[in-house]
Order: structure tokens, then C-alpha cells, then sequence
């Protein structure tokens, strides 16, 4: 495809009236003029921007069959009175067809890409491999009983996900490990998950000090912040996630930093559930990574990532008292760029030549984006997630203007709101 005579947002700023190519799965031009070859399809970007896709750096995206179900709670309760229950009763299908659903919830929001903690892996799997976009995959490890980790359902689906998935579909597939939390596990499961995950050179996905309460637990259990425990025990030794880290101390933005981990903040989930916000100003200032995700709709309740970089722009200025806090570029790189990075793919989240061609168009004609006095701060702060346009992942256009390209919406809704019926039945 060739956009034509479009603003590129580019890594060092926006660039107006542009023309890039793509060839394949790739970006083959950026250039201020028609290129010399042919692209494709013509595509006119008069009164639009064209973006990196959004990378989504902590989902869960089955969860959308429990979008509205459990409110206004606190975060123990709604996962023991409402999520686990309802969760339990999921069925390949209803993970399936909820993934699905989320897809399309992505791709119209702009997301590309996605890292994801859940179970059921090869349901997972499917849903994103036909849909087109990307995924980091992960299996959420749990150990409430204590037992041997090697008896574990979920390690041996890990093992299996990561034989069967891992760099499949062109490498749009990836498949990490994970660790839910160190409250819901032991150090024996936590050092061995670390052990697996090192012999196979996977990544790691771990929520933590999400809460308050989980943050003090865990110092009183062990005597250390749960950033030092999971370090300690080698979690941390891969490429890494951690999910939230609103209670992290100090140290811990050290310890992030120097082993490498990228917080993925999720801010309008943390807000809801009262959790607190992720210090952003001092992972800058520490110079320790983070990107934003949305977590799950059961706790969002949408994958709107404009709105997600806008909460959590206004969050770090309302939360600190310095309005002068993050800037807009900082904010959408940790949304793109960040994520990407993250999840181990360093050819892609940016617009730039031999680069992934996971490009969404932002609509720049409404009345909300005028006048453009900075395009960026628009983005960051006027931009809706229904002004995007097209998401194109891979170079293919899975969405463009109300019509996706690999996804029966309407069907996958269907499934979905037939297999709420029947789990709030059991539950």
C-alpha cells in the first residue's frame, strides 16, 4: 500500500505530507515525494496522521466475556466473588470467541499487538492467528495449594503453547511464561518457573505490587518488597513484563532497571479498582521502562488505547501536582514503541524503513482535532479512539472504516453474549 500525502508520526516528531510504502510485511519508503515502484493500493491522506499501531503491554483478552460483571468492588473481592467463579466455568470456545471479540476491540482502537496473560493458550492462539494481529502469550502460573510445581496444568500447557506457537505465523505469535503474582504462589514455584523459563530463553509476564495490601503481605511474608523477592529468585533474569507496580519502592525502580523489566501501567484499571497510580516521573527519572496496557475490560472496560494514553497523562499530572510531568511523545512512545520492545520485537513500534508495517491512520478532520496548534498534544489529549481509520499489522489492513478484513464480528458477538448466558447460569 502507498499512503499518499499524509503526516507521519515519526520517532523524532511529525512530518506533513509524506509517502510511505509498504512492501510485504514491511515499510519500504518514507519519503516526501511519490516513490519510484508500485505499492498497491493508493491510499489519500489528506486530513490524517499515520501512527505506529499501539502495543498493548498487559491484557487479558478472554476477559471480555466479563466486561460490566463485577463493579465497584475491591480488587481481593471481585477476583474471589466474581472473576475466579464465572472464570472457572469458561469453556476453549467461550476463550475462543471471547479473544476474538477483544481482537476486534483492539484493531479498531489501533492496537496491533498485544501482551497476554491468561490460560487455554491454543483457544488463544487460534482467535489471533486468524485475526492477523500479534500476541505475546502467556500462561498465568498460579499455585494456591502448594503442590509440586512440576504437577501444575499450567506448566505443562506453557511447555506445550511454547513447542507448538512460539514464532509461528511469521513470528506474529510469541509465547512468554509467566507468574500471576507472588501472592498466589511459593518460592518453589517461583524459582522453578524462573529455571524453565531460562532453559527455553522465553520471556516473563508477572503482575506485581499491584495493590497496596499485596505490596506489605509480601514484606511481611519475606521480608522483601515483591520486586526483590522475584528478583532474588531469578524471575527476573529474562526479558521481562511487570504488570502495574503501583507500590513499588525506590530500590524496585533499580532493580526494574538493571535487570532490564518493562512496567507495563495500566492506568484506567488501577483507578477503577483503587489501586493507585504507577510513578512514571521517577521510572524517568531512574530510567526504568515502561509501556501501558489496558489490562483486562473486566476492569477497564474497553481496549481504547487513545484513552488509555490520556488517563494516563492526566493521572501522573493530577496525582504528582506538576502539571509539567510527561509529555505527550513519552506517553505515546511508551504505548507504542515501549511495548514493542517488550515484548522482544525490535522491529517494530515506530515508523521507520525496514520496519513492521503495523500502521494505524488517525482521522485529523474532526471538529475536537482543530485548530492544530501542536498536532501531538491533539493526539495526546483530544484524539478519540473512533477518529482511527485503519489498523494495518504485518503490512495487511485488518480493519478500514467499519469493516474488518479477518473477523465476523457480528457472529463473534453472537457466541459471546450465548456464553455469558449460560456461565451466569452455573455460576
Amino acid at each position: 500500500m502507498l499512503f499518499e500525502n499524509i503526516a507521519v508520526l515519526l520517532p523524532e516528531g511529525i512530518r506533513k505530507h509524506c509517502w510511505v510504502a509498504t512492501e510485504g510485511a514491511k515499510i519500504a519508503s518514507i519519503a516526501e515525494g511519490p516513490p519510484e515502484g508500485d505499492f498497491g493500493q493508493a491510499y489519500d491522506g489528506r486530513g490524517k496522521l499515520l501512527m505506529p499501531g499501539f502495543v498493548n503491554a498487559h491484557s487479558h483478552a478472554p476477559m471480555t466475556l466479563l466486561r460490566g460483571y463485577g463493579e465497584n468492588m475491591a480488587l481481593a473481592d471481585w477476583l474471589e466473588k466474581r472473576i475466579f467463579p464465572f472464570e472457572a466455568r469458561m469453556t476453549d470456545d467461550d476463550i475462543y470467541w471471547g479473544s476474538l471479540l477483544g481482537i476486534a476491540e483492539m484493531l479498531r482502537f489501533g492496537i496491533t499487538s498485544t501482551t497476554d496473560m491468561y490460560s487455554n493458550l491454543p483457544a488463544i492462539a487460534r482467535a489471533f492467528d486468524e485475526s492477523g494481529a500479534k500476541i505475546n502469550m502467556s500462561y498465568g502460573i498460579a499455585n494456591f495449594g502448594g503442590g509440586p510445581y512440576a504437577e501444575l496444568p499450567g506448566r505443562k500447557e506453557a511447555h506445550e503453547a511454547f513447542r507448538g506457537f512460539h514464532g509461528a505465523a511469521d513470528g506474529r505469535l510469541r509465547v512468554d511464561f509467566s507468574l500471576h503474582a507472588e501472592y498466589t504462589s511459593n518460592p518453589e514455584t517461583v524459582r522453578a518457573l524462573a529455571e524453565d523459563a531460562k532453559a527455553l530463553g522465553a520471556g516473563m509476564h508477572v503482575h506485581i505490587s499491584e495493590t497496596k495490601a499485596e505490596h506489605d503481605a509480601c514484606k511481611q511474608r519475606h521480608g522483601k518488597t515483591p520486586a526483590r523477592y522475584l528478583a532474588d529468585l531469578g524471575l527476573l533474569d529474562v526479558r521481562a513484563t511487570a504488570a502495574h507496580c503501583v507500590w513499588i519502592e525506590d530500590a524496585d525502580f533499580d532493580i526494574l532497571r538493571d535487570k532490564g523489566v518493562t512496567v507495563a501501567t495500566c492506568p484506567k484499571s488501577n483507578l477503577k479498582l483503587a489501586s493507585g497510580v504507577f510513578d512514571a516521573a521517577r521510572a524517568l527519572r531512574k530510567g526504568t521502562a515502561f509501556a501501558i496496557g489496558t489490562d483486562s475490560v473486566a476492569s477497564n472496560n474497553n481496549l481504547n488505547m487513545l484513552e488509555e494514553i490520556r488517563v494516563f497523562l492526566l493521572a501522573q499530572k493530577g496525582f504528582s501536582g506538576d502539571p509539567t510531568l510527561i509529555t505527550p511523545m513519552q506517553a505515546i512512545r511508551a504505548a507504542t514503541r515501549a511495548g514493542a520492545l517488550a515484548q522482544g520485537r525490535p522491529d517494530a513500534g515506530e515508523i521507520t524503513e525496514g520496519f513492521r508495517a503495523d500502521l494505524i491512520v488517525l482521522d485529523l478532520s474532526k471538529p475536537w482535532m482543530q485548530p492544530e496548534h501542536d498536532l501531538l498534544n491533539n493526539v495526546a489529549y483530544a484524539a478519540m479512539g473512533s477518529d482511527i481509520l485503519l489498523t494495518m499489522c504485518d503490512g495487511k489492513v485488518l480493519y478500514r472504516d467499519g469493516v474488518y478484513a479477518t473477523i465476523d464480528v457480528e457472529r463473534a458477538a453472537r457466541k459471546v453474549a450465548e456464553a455469558v448466558e449460560r456461565v451466569v447460569r452455573e455460576v
